[in-house]
């Protein structure tokens, strides 16, 4: 979104989604053309529809670009990994194609069959895009580990708009969450596997057993919410782990927490890491390609990705807490990225 907003002066974009009435769309710029697949957002999907959907983007890839995608454009971009990247994919030879990958391409799918048969349909995708965009060097080299194509490759990370965020971390939120003196961490993510929150819920209820006095709130929402509810109540920490739900303006709540968090199994670029180092929080994260985000900000703690490693940050973190609550202070400049991305496109 801040991407099409700040070159939406230089080109004619128009926004391709597969599910309609997404969290940013009322932030497009109004020069902006949106279009979707569906009419309907994602959560209104039945896990049947949303079946029938994927089956329907994986054997008919090429109609729906023919009907939807096909027009008079000079460029094609597919922004997101899986569906996006497979309909995009489908043969165009006067216009150049571009994918984009943000995630641990070797973890992202998993270690299955399903896993398998997308990683051996996927290196055929690739294949036919004129160019490859990474968001860390780590992503870029773990990609080279499985899909070895001679493709022309190239990294820029991800680039957020941080004017936008000054303006809204002032406006007003739900402040009754954040009583109490204890350390509070706050991590925002989708409510999946990947993000690692059942082993969070497993490591902050031993931490409450020691004595560790913290509190953790989780901003987001997801298919694991009602497993990860039942988590809560079964180690009985309702009081100290807060699942807060999706909300639109997550920047009141960052800029209210002692510490941001993002203790996934994996990890791409995260934004959300850009958006804290904006807001001058202190970070613990797990060890994933995430690191890249980090590397000349301070302060930061990066722990061993597992639950012991967690715990050891935390507690860390709680009993040298006055030394390490200090405003973050980073060193990377953020200014070339949309130069880097014009370039890439093209004039």
């Amino acid at each position: 979104m801040d991407i099409a907003n700040n070159i939406c002066n230089k080109y004619e974009i128009t926004i391709f989604t597969i599910y309609a009435n997404g969290e940013l769309e009322k932030e497009l710029n109004s020069k902006i053309k949106l279009q979707s697949l569906y009419s309907k957002e994602y959560k209104s999907f039945s896990k049947i529809e949303k079946l029938k959907a994927s089956i329907i983007i994986l054997l008919f890839k090429n109609y729906l670009y023919k009907k939807y995608i096909n027009k008079c454009y000079d460029t094609e971009i597919a922004f997101l990994e899986g569906p996006i990247t497979r309909i995009f994919s489908s043969k165009n030879k006067n216009i150049i194609k571009i994918a984009w990958i943000h995630n641990d391409i070797t973890k992202v799918f998993g270690n299955g069959i399903k896993a398998i048969i997308k990683k051996f349909i996927d290196k055929s995708i690739y294949k036919k895009y004129n160019k490859l965009v990474f968001v860390s060097n780590d992503n870029l080299n773990k990609f080279n580990s499985i899909y070895p194509i001679d493709v022309e490759k190239n990294v820029i990370e991800n680039y957020i708009d941080e004017n936008r965020i000054k303006k809204l971390v002032n406006m007003s939120f739900d402040e009754s969450y954040y009583k109490g003196d204890e350390l509070k961490i706050l991590m925002t993510s989708r409510l999946v596997p990947q993000k690692g929150v059942d082993r969070l819920i497993k490591v902050h209820y031993k931490l409450i057993q020691n004595g560790v006095e913290h509190k953790i709130y989780i901003l987001g929402d997801g298919p694991d919410r009602k497993k990860l509810e039942g988590m809560i109540k079964q180690y009985h920490v309702e009081n100290t782990f807060k699942l807060l739900g999706q909300i639109q303006n997550p920047y009141p709540y960052i800029k209210a927490s002692d510490v941001f968090a993002l203790f996934s199994y994996f990890e791409g670029y995260p934004m959300v890491l850009k958006e804290a180092k904006i807001l001058k929080k202190p970070i613990i994260i797990t060890n994933t390609s995430a690191r890249e985000v980090l590397e000349k900000y301070e302060p930061k703690i990066i722990v061993d990705n597992n639950e012991k490693g967690i715990y050891d940050g935390i507690e860390n973190i709680v009993y040298n807490r006055d030394s390490f609550l200090k405003n973050g202070i980073d060193n990377k400049d953020n200014n070339d990225i949309i130069k880097n991305i014009i370039k890439l496109v093209g004039e």
